[in-house]
């Protein structure tokens, strides 16, 4: 008999969005099964013989077997980390090449630049970013400003109080320039390094990822994107508890 899975699963391993993505669909009525809207979060639904799914009246169809793609992109600034912008600025789907449904693991704010994996593979994508996996991602920081003093480096590696709660230890290097620096985070909260910053009365004029686990943004130009290798693809793979999975 197979396992019923959520629909979050379902729809994200068919490529269609992010888990968090299909859940803001059904939250907003979005999404139809066999004719009715769906309401419920932890709908279940048999992988092997799913019901008619729609959304915004279109027809979802159980996408061909074939491997997951997994791209780096060197997200410019000016640009949203989101398929698509109700203000009309560009986004990165005017980046990524058209015919394939990929969507981006995570986001950098529109001024932020850098490193940006985008891919296919929903249950990846949710794992890299989920807060148990602790997946290292490594920033290039600016501020304005006065620089950081001895106790307030303490304070930001040990890490700092926000609204939702401390954001857990943290690597804070400090660079020859005084008002640059290298922070290596284990977790994703919204705006986590401009807001850590904030806590201590610095602005954050410069923010450029160069590391996602074991994926290096290299020597990609802004706007450019390449695939991953095969061993890149089985570092990251494993990074997210998932070496040895098929059609990855």
């Amino acid at each position: 008999m197979t396992e019923m899975i959520r629909i979050q699963k379902l729809l994200s391993g068919w490529g269609i969005a992010s888990r968090r993505a299909i859940e803001e669909l059904i939250n907003a009525g979005r999404i139809e099964i066999d004719g009715e809207k769906l309401c419920s979060q932890g709908f279940l639904i048999d992988p092997d013989n799913p019901p008619v799914i729609k959304i915004d009246g279109k027809l979802l169809k159980k996408p061909a077997d074939r491997k997951s793609a997994i791209y780096v992109l060197h997200k410019p600034a000016n640009v949203v980390s989101t398929m698509s912008d109700e203000l009309g600025r560009k986004s990165i789907k005017d980046i990524l090449p058209p015919g394939r449904r990929l969507y981006p693991v995570g986001r950098l704010d529109m001024d932020s630049t850098g490193l940006l994996l985008v891919t296919d593979n929903g249950e990846l994508t949710n794992r890299l970013l989920h807060p148990s996996f602790k997946v290292e991602k490594e920033y290039v920081v600016r501020i304005e400003g006065a620089t950081l003093n001895r106790e307030e480096k303490t304070r930001f590696r040990q890490g700092i109080e926000l609204e939702e709660g401390k954001t857990a230890p943290c690597t804070l290097i400090q660079h020859r320039d005084p008002h640059l620096f290298t922070v290596i985070l284990r977790e994703g909260k919204k705006r986590q390094i401009k807001r850590m910053f904030e806590m201590l009365d610095r602005k954050v004029v410069q923010l450029h990822r160069i590391r996602f686990g074991p994926i290096k943004l290299g020597n990609l130009k802004p706007g450019q994107m390449r695939q991953l290798t095969p061993a890149e693809t089985g570092e990251l793979m494993k990074e997210a508890g998932m070496a040895g999975k098929k059609n990855c």
